[in-house]
């Protein structure tokens, strides 16, 4: 009887370490991050991937991402309206492996981060907004100092415009978009001091009848070089046909109108893209936060240059776009003034994120007011 006593205290003690060691050894093993053994890697385009602007740019992102990560699976969708659909399509592509997921438009943001919310083993990123500190750690976002390029072009159409009137098509008053506009002013008026903008905004991102007419109609008024924030080529194509100047957005236009083409600011996804991914297989990748890329990390620039650009103002060009890359050179610096008078970013002061992300008033120089601005 002693024995079996003996015997039985050994076995429990056997069985007690035995599952310690287990539980050791299962606590020493990390558990996964997100987007770690993902099979694929999910994109979705507010518009058509093939409309020579923003979601062409992002949808050419996509491809570098393919081609970096061959075992990867890259899908896309296009035309994925800024509402619950979004998440919808993301779901999808959830359920076909993918743990990594760019959602590229403005208006994804809501339905991103319910996905994300959802599946916490899903990296989610969303491109276009300022959020910091306050999502999910497996959400982040994501956008490109958009307003460097335009800061550049303002300079060359400050310089090109003969009747010192200016026009900007934009899809929506949001503070990426009048920071863009902004911009374009500040960067003109750094070499014409005369020189305004008119504005115009479609409540599109991608309607090329509605970008011609709004382009039409600034040229109507005056403008006689015009800027745009909408995804189609149809602002410069009206400027051509009506022979006025006008620039490319997120792609190289200059094939579309070269009479007309000054210059086209573009932006180049893939090296943000590929990081990103890499970080989340390697469970790196930290997200609850926003990430700004810019000329700086050459995923920003001016391209296609035209020869009607004069060469002292191309060196303008050229010497501004070289200080942002090199930190020496910053766009939003005070004094800066908005058109009612009002000092919105005192002397010697540099813009933060906050700031950035919050402008709701347009500067000194443009014409009319932010429209929902008196709510904000």
């Amino acid at each position: 009887m002693r024995k079996r006593w003996m015997t039985l205290v050994v076995v429990v003690t056997l069985l007690v370490t035995a599952t310690g060691m287990l539980a050791a050894s299962a606590s020493a093993v990390p558990a996964a991050q997100p987007g770690q053994g993902s099979k694929a890697v999910g994109f979705i385009f507010v518009g058509p991937k093939d409309d020579f602007g923003y979601n062409q740019a992002a949808f050419e992102g996509s491809q570098a991402v393919k081609k970096a990560f061959p075992n990867l699976k890259v899908l896309t969708a296009e035309n994925v309206p800024e509402d619950d659909t979004a998440a919808r399509v993301m779901e999808g592509m959830i359920d076909r492996g993918a743990k990594i997921i760019f959602a590229t438009s403005y208006g994804h943001l809501d339905a991103a981060l319910k996905v994300a919310a959802a599946h916490p083993d899903v990296v989610v990123v969303q491109q276009g907004n300022f959020i910091k500190g306050s999502i999910a750690p497996n959400a982040g976002t994501f956008f490109g100092t958009v307003y460097e390029p335009v800061y550049l072009a303002g300079i060359a159409a400050g310089k090109a415009t003969k009747t010192n009137k200016l026009g900007y098509v934009y899809a929506f008053p949001i503070p990426q978009t009048i920071d863009n506009i902004d911009a374009f002013q500040l960067g003109a008026q750094s070499v014409n001091p005369k020189v305004k903008t008119k504005v115009v905004w479609v409540n599109e991102w991608f309607n090329p009848p509605k970008e011609t007419e709004a382009a039409q109609s600034l040229i109507n008024g005056g403008a006689d070089v015009l800027m745009q924030n909408t995804d189609s080529s149809a602002v410069l194509q009206t400027a051509g046909k009506a022979g006025k100047y006008a620039f490319g957005w997120d792609s190289d236009m200059k094939a579309y109108s070269p009479d007309a083409h000054l210059a086209s600011a573009i932006i180049n996804w893939a090296p943000y893209y590929k990081k990103a991914t890499q970080e989340a297989l390697d469970g790196t990748w930290k997200g609850g936060g926003h990430t700004w890329w810019g000329v700086k990390e050459g995923a920003i620039d001016i391209v296609s240059i035209s020869d009607k650009v004069p060469a002292d103002v191309k060196a303008k060009v050229e010497a501004a776009k070289a200080g942002l890359k090199d930190g020496s050179f910053v766009i939003w610096k005070g004094p800066i003034t908005s058109n009612d008078g009002k000092e919105v970013l005192a002397a010697g002061t540099n813009a933060d994120d906050k700031f950035l992300g919050g402008i709701n008033f347009f500067v000194k120089g443009v014409e009319g007011k932010v429209p929902g601005a008196d709510k904000k």
